[in-house]
């Protein structure tokens, strides 16, 4: 495939959530390119709904102009009920979708361990799933540990001389799962990983002194900042994030997974009006929908019914899944059909840099799949079942921006906090400071008047 200057098409593909996107996407977009001497790069993001169980940081509009802005030249996005689920699935559909574009030659992706030949040695085993494997996983399954545990046991058990560390570090296990599923759809991409730079995963706290902080201590900030402490952790999400991205998120309020709470409530309500079985949703098993059930009259904040769902073979993340699942009405049956059906029935474009025309073109003449650039075409172009999923899809989002301007009273940009506004506050920090020294050295005294 060529462009007009008859240079060829080489794109190198990533699967993220930029959740939200911080100098570690910014460095693997770049290292991307250079390993794979590719001249595009192609990013298939999470859209207003994570992996991890919940919204994004962001809506995805604003986190695909922080990509494009950092480096991506073209981003689509994962549909919501894969982008929410486990880590096989999120792979699996990232790399369906990667493949159907035809431009895509390699895939880039962050690991631990930075070692291909390791990782790809792992992947090959669990692809596999050796009848010995299956039986000590099901087993551990029983005896009520987690499923990652439990898998990470079965392995040790069948491949004993492997280091046990490569399934507990959580990069290494997405990277494993894009290989497995490279491997699995025989999938012509080439992967290649880079060594994750930085802060540890679950790192929950900024070091100054380190310039890639983990995107769970990134959001803590984003979700945690107020007028008082703005000019703060604004510095600290300036160590953190592109300029170009920073300013982006400068005009947004983050979501939660508890601004979600009322929906959810109400959700629960009319499912038992309507005598709904919870375990017909996706990733909810008939003891976790027992579990549920017993608390649909808890109008508790989401993460207090997932704090007070949690055991120890049901995580934090598991359960949070499970609740959004029923929340965003996805069932086990449309995951199952779906993944039949190739993961992906049509490509929805995001955004992409008007310099990336060339790259459009390409995909337009190679796709596997319909393009979708604009909703209003979606049922002109959609054949039924693509066109259901479609709207399905298109819920999530709806239900995403709902939820952020009953929030913001805005659908869109929120002024957080401009120049003017920060001297002000400037300045009356100053005019309280001066007031507590000349308490303090008796200058002045104060007087309380009744009113």
């Amino acid at each position: 495939m060529k462009h007009q200057s008859d240079t060829p098409i080489r794109a190198v593909g990533v699967i993220a959530e930029y959740n939200p996107f911080h100098n570690g996407h910014a460095y693997q977009l770049k290292k991307a390119r250079e390993l794979s001497g590719a001249n595009y790069c192609i990013a298939a993001i999470s859209g207003d709904f994570v992996q991890r169980g919940g919204p994004a940081v962001f809506d995805k509009y604003t986190r695909t102009a922080m990509a494009l802005e950092s480096g991506a030249d073209l981003v689509v996005e994962l549909p919501p009920i894969f982008a929410s689920s486990s880590a096989e699935d999120f792979a699996s559909c990232g790399v369906a979708l990667l493949d159907a574009l035809g431009v895509v030659s390699h895939l880039c992706f962050g690991s631990e361990s930075g070692n291909l030949e390791e990782l790809s040695s792992v992947a090959d085993l669990l692809a596999d799933e050796s009848e010995e494997y299956q039986q000590v996983l099901r087993q551990h399954l029983k005896d009520g540990y987690p499923f990652p545990q439990a898998r990470a046991a079965a392995f040790s058990f069948c491949s004993p001389k492997t280091d046990p560390e490569l399934l507990s570090q959580p990069n290494n296990t997405l990277g494993i799962e894009y290989l497995k599923a490279i491997k699995k759809q025989n999938s012509p991409v080439t992967p290649v990983t880079i060594k994750r730079m930085g802060s540890g995963y679950h790192e929950a706290v900024i070091s100054s002194d380190q310039p890639m902080a983990s995107a769970t201590a990134i959001r803590a900030v984003l979700e945690s900042r107020t007028i008082d402490d703005f000019k703060e952790s604004n510095l600290l999400l300036a160590s953190q994030i592109p300029p170009a991205a920073l300013n982006l998120a400068r005009t947004r309020l983050p979501l939660t997974a508890d601004d979600f709470s009322a929906l959810l409530s109400f959700r629960f309500l009319e499912l038992d009006r309507q005598g709904t079985h919870l375990e017909t949703f996706l990733d909810v098993s008939p003891e976790l929908a027992k579990r549920i059930s017993r608390q649909i009259l808890d109008f508790s904040p989401i993460s207090s019914r997932i704090q007070n769902l949690k055991t120890r073979q049901y995580t934090y993340t598991r359960i949070s899944r499970s609740l959004f699942h029923i929340l965003l009405d996805m069932t086990e049956a449309d995951a199952v059909r779906r993944k039949t059906n190739g993961y992906v029935s049509y490509v929805r474009i995001l955004g992409f840099r008007r310099e990336s025309a060339p790259l459009l073109g390409a995909i337009k003449k190679a796709s596997a799949l319909p393009l979708i650039t604009k909703t209003a075409d979606a049922s002109k172009m959609l054949p039924e079942h693509a066109f259901s999923d479609f709207q399905k899809d298109l819920y999530c989002s709806h239900l995403y921006q709902a939820v952020y301007q009953a929030k913001t009273g805005k659908y869109g940009e929120v002024l957080y906090c401009d120049r003017s506004m920060l001297g002000k506050l400037e300045r009356r920090k100053q005019i309280i400071q001066i007031l507590k020294d000349q308490l303090a050295g008796g200058d002045v005294e104060m007087y309380y008047q009744p009113i």
